[in-house]
């Protein structure tokens, strides 16, 4: 950007119409279908359907026992807990997580999200691609019942 002269403001550099497409600058997340899985209830709110190239984010409510099936994705995964209690099983190992916790895993690390509180956990998770696909351990792609 270059400053206007004489009026100290900034002049905003033309982007390509092609470059501007198709970009959703707000989604409303009301609007957004859910799909489900036995004990976990899931939205995406914003991916490749939403103009998004490289990152995927979704909101899922595991109830109480609940879990997700042991899993891996070709990309890394953040998961932001929002209530109730978790556990993460990775490499071997039992990682207890709560509210207010950011959980990490790395690309292809096979692993598994349980539900262990009183109260339905309540995770949102950012994924460095879109789409996001998921695979067993063994490495057999699970059909998700939701784009991303």
């Amino acid at each position: 950007m270059k400053r206007l002269a004489n009026t100290g403001h900034l002049d905003p550099v033309p982007v390509a119409p092609a470059l501007q497409e198709p970009a959703m600058y707000a989604i409303d997340q009301t609007t957004l279908p859910h799909a489900t899985l036995p004990g976990i209830d899931h939205v995406t709110l914003a991916g490749s359907d939403h103009g998004l190239e490289q990152l995927s984010v979704w909101r899922q409510r595991l109830d109480v026992g609940a879990a997700t099936p042991p899993h891996r994705h070709d990309c890394e995964e953040v998961v932001l807990c929002e209530a109730g209690e978790g556990e993460l099983h990775i490499e071997d190992r039992v990682v207890p997580f709560r509210a207010g916790t950011t959980v990490t895993i790395p690309r292809n690390e096979p692993h598994q999200i349980f539900s262990t509180g009183t109260v339905p956990l309540e995770i949102v998770a950012v994924f460095s691609a879109t789409p996001v696909e998921a695979f067993l351990p063994d490495g057999t792609r699970i059909e998700l019942p939701w784009r991303s």
